[in-house]
């Protein structure tokens, strides 16, 4: 994958002034950045994320999922440890893409689940890739990663890729009555690390 360093800014935010990495994937066009806090590059693990693009949480304020709570939760966290990583990648829809998104949004207000919605419209229940994030921590120099996330997959992912994924850290934030379905479907058919209550509905 040819996957290259654009240009690199400060970015001000809520949480503290990040560093804000800018790359492009030459194959598929697509934009993607990685925010940086304090020394990442010490060989230490780093606390990092791996965030998948989600216009509707991260951006509009979307109860229907947890994305935006974890993006504040990770840069929160980040901020709060004095040094870190987020990867920003543009996977919106667990890889389906915006107006496929609001499609699958459609099956599920007739009830079908997140998994259910993504096969109807003929896709897998999570399409995305994370053969990026190895050529952007290579070149912010993070060799290992303590990392936020409830999704073993992410894990084994960055593993494959030759980086040593040291300690798998929580990230459970944001529940409210508009995603308990979702989530209880991400813990009981995608396999998230959610805690007891969503393996319960989700075996309900």
């Amino acid at each position: 994958m040819s996957v290259v360093f654009v240009a690199a800014s400060q970015l001000p935010t809520p949480f503290g002034v990040f560093t804000m990495h800018g790359f492009l994937d030459e194959a598929s066009g697509k934009e993607h950045v990685a925010l940086t806090l304090g020394d990442v590059a010490s060989g230490e693990p780093v606390l990092g994320r791996l965030h998948s693009e989600c216009l509707t949480g991260d951006a509009l304020f979307s109860l229907r999922c947890d994305c935006g709570f974890q993006l504040e939760g990770a840069l929160r966290a980040i901020a709060e440890a004095g040094s870190g990583v987020l990867l920003y990648l543009r996977q919106e829809g667990r890889g389906i893409g915006l107006l496929n998104k609001i499609r699958a949004y459609e099956l599920q207000d007739a009830g079908a689940d997140t998994v259910e919605a993504n096969e109807r419209l003929g896709f897998g229940a999570d399409q995305r890739d994370y053969a990026m994030c190895q050529p952007m921590l290579a070149h912010l120099g993070i060799k290992a990663i303590k990392l936020m996330t409830n999704n073993p997959r992410k894990v084994k992912a960055l593993e494959s890729y030759g980086l040593n994924v040291a300690e798998r850290v929580p990230l459970q934030t944001g529940l409210n009555k508009h995603n308990r379905k979702y989530l209880a479907t991400k813990a009981g058919k995608l396999g998230h690390m959610l805690g007891n209550l969503h393996q319960a509905e989700a075996e309900s």
